[in-house]
């Protein structure tokens, strides 16, 4: 199946269970959120699919196109089309990020591009992203801005054209002018060889990218899932009802 497939996970980070038997599917070319109060577990699924060494698996399984991943280095994931924007980019000294995207497009590839073929895309995501030419000098989020940062974050996600992105919390500490380009970034990429699991706490991410299906997570498990509708609801009544309804 061309799906990434978590079959009853369970995560326990420093001997504490987060994820308590989590089940999803979320086929290629297809957009999923994934909303829950602080706590419920959205940033341990994200680093657990990855293979964060913090997180440690101890039931179930994640697949990729049928195969598990658990055995499987997180750098290999990523070659093997999979892609994490993070929550808090890291600062890396010394790479700029000219020289990160040729250097991690030739390892997602197997191959180095030319330089005009690495310019000319380069170029076009940087127009789309409004980022100016000068920004690949610097190194990597160095001295960014919160917003520099996540615009970063989908520049890679554009260059490295993943078959499925993982989106952890990307709208976090953006305004609306930053959001609208994300989304922006995010909708050039999105069609039928493209998948993505987009976590977040608003409403406000998905007014620019419109879930196919949207996911409750509370206390380690999915609880309810439904369409774009419900954000709404949950922006407008919070989790409550969802809880309460699952209760019953």
């Amino acid at each position: 199946m061309n799906a990434l497939e978590i079959r009853d996970l369970r995560v326990a980070v420093e001997g504490k269970e987060i994820l308590k038997g989590l089940s999803l599917t979320v086929p290629v070319g297809e957009v999923h959120a994934i909303m829950g109060p602080n706590g419920s577990g959205k940033s341990t699924l994200a680093s657990a699919i990855m293979g964060h060494p913090r997180y440690s698996v101890t039931g179930g399984d994640v697949l990729w196109k049928g195969a598990s991943l658990l055995a499987i280095e997180p750098d290999e994931r990523a070659k093997r089309g999979l892609f994490l924007a993070f929550q808090y980019p890291q600062e890396i000294y010394g790479v700029s990020v000219n020289n990160f995207l040729r250097m991690a497009l030739t390892e997602r590839f197997g191959k180095t591009p030319s330089f005009a073929e690495f310019n000319a895309e380069l170029n076009s995501w940087l127009e789309l992203l409004d980022i100016t030419p000068e920004f690949t000098k610097r190194y990597l989020n160095e001295g960014f801005s919160g917003g520099e940062k996540k615009r970063n974050e989908i520049l890679q996600m554009g260059m490295l054209r993943p078959e499925m992105a993982i989106l952890d919390e990307t709208d976090s500490g953006l305004d609306i002018d930053a959001l609208k380009i994300v989304g922006r970034g995010f909708n050039r990429l999105r069609g039928a060889s493209f998948g993505a699991l987009v976590i977040t706490h608003y409403q406000r991410l998905l007014d620019h990218i419109v879930p196919d299906v949207v996911h409750v997570l509370m206390n380690g498990r999915i609880i309810k899932s439904g369409d774009k509708s419900l954000a709404l609801d949950l922006e407008n009544q919070g989790y409550d009802w969802v809880k309460d309804e699952a209760a019953a």
